[in-house]
């Protein structure tokens, strides 16, 4: 398995562990909580709602044009933080997802 590979077999896990927790949120947000420029769209996005509209489809996009993935990526501190309870698969999954984006070309 290649490393875009991993990625997308994490990203599905991870689309998984947020449907099953109740977090998959089936509308999406306005334009313009989506166009924040804060990280992780503090201001206008629910951390979950940041993983499945923005994380997860432009990793996708990544993998889809073949380009470079984040030179660092280190997601699982701040779902630490802004998740209450985010559970051990979660935590896993993201932590996990960190190591691949990170190493991956």
């Amino acid at each position: 398995m290649n490393d875009y590979q991993e990625i997308a077999s994490l990203l599905i896990d991870l689309e998984a562990i947020l449907r099953n927790r109740g977090l998959w949120a089936s509308e999406p947000p306005s334009d313009e909580a989506l166009a924040s420029v804060e990280p992780f769209c503090v201001d206008t996005l629910e951390l979950q709602e940041w993983l499945q509209f923005i994380f997860i489809p432009r990793i996708y996009w990544l993998i889809d044009a073949e380009a470079a993935m984040p030179a660092k990526c280190e997601i699982k501190p701040v779902v630490e933080e802004a998740l209450d309870n985010p559970g051990e698969a979660l935590l896993r999954v993201i932590g996990q997802l960190d190591d691949a984006i990170t190493r991956a070309p």
